[in-house]
């Protein structure tokens, strides 16, 4: 197992599985300008970790996260608008990094995860959440916008229940998280985990390039334009094909038996 020490996140990784858990459960996890700057870091981190599988990202104590932190958010209300500009570049950057991560991501939400808090959510790839758990997009009741957590949001639920839920503020169960698209699969705080190592699974036993060529297929095809679409997935299966873990699956596949990566994780 190898760790880091950080002050607002707890960093570790057991065998293939990255474990990223937001450590202040004496705010509800909420977050500040020093645990964008450390989750920014550990996305980096974790994209040149070959021997990372997969990535789980979680809250410690009874909260996932409950968004921005108070005594963060009394500094930012007197920054100018060149300070705040600096500060949202930043949440966006350290968001846009998890979204982009080319390892595969699980929410594992063990309860609240207000504002920004569900933008956390939404970057990963699945969420599965207890049963216990609230949402809620509150940057209206303050007079705020969920704005740096939109892009993120507006894909996993699109605009219709976005609309409801940005402009409402309400506080969502986690069974209408699930119906709109938010999180992934809802089951008691007692069996999350057993969940979670479920999708686990899944993912580890899929080759490792193939998830970080589909993901990044996901992130492009929505903006190209027909034309471009055809020529890049066709140029995009012919490189697996030809790749050392395309062959390897393929033979493994015609052959009956477990390809190399799927063996190697046990």
């Amino acid at each position: 197992m190898q760790e880091k020490e950080f002050k607002t996140i707890r960093y570790e990784v057991k065998e293939n599985v990255a474990v990223v858990t937001f450590n202040r459960p004496e705010v509800h996890n909420a977050f500040d300008d020093v645990m964008i700057g450390e989750l920014a870091e550990t996305f980096d981190r974790l994209a040149a970790q070959t021997e990372v599988r997969a990535v789980v990202l979680t809250g410690e104590g009874k909260s996932f996260c409950a968004g921005a932190d108070l005594n963060w958010m009394r500094r930012v209300k007197d920054y100018s608008y060149d300070d705040n500009l600096k500060e949202s570049l930043e949440l966006s950057d350290m968001l846009y990094k998890a979204y982009s991560c080319p390892k595969p991501t699980i929410a594992r939400v063990n309860g609240a995860a207000i504002g920004g808090g569900t933008g956390l959510v939404a970057v990963c790839d699945i969420a599965v959440a207890a049963r216990s758990a609230k949402f809620s997009f509150s940057e209206v009741k303050l007079g705020l916008i969920p704005a740096c957590i939109s892009p993120y949001v507006v894909k996993k639920c699109g605009e219709g229940k976005c609309r409801e839920f940005f402009l409402t503020g309400e506080r969502l169960s986690a069974e209408k998280a699930l119906t709109a698209g938010l999180v992934n699969a809802v089951t008691e705080l007692e069996t999350l985990d057993a969940l979670v190592d479920q999708y686990l699974t899944q993912l580890i036993s899929s080759g490792p390039s193939a998830i970080t060529t589909c993901k990044e297929l996901l992130r492009k095809v929505p903006q190209m334009s027909y034309d471009e679409v055809k020529r890049y997935t066709a140029e995009v299966i012919a490189q697996i094909r030809v790749s050392e873990e395309g062959q390897e699956g393929m033979a493994a596949f015609l052959e009956k038996r477990k390809p190399r990566w799927d063996s190697d994780s046990g």
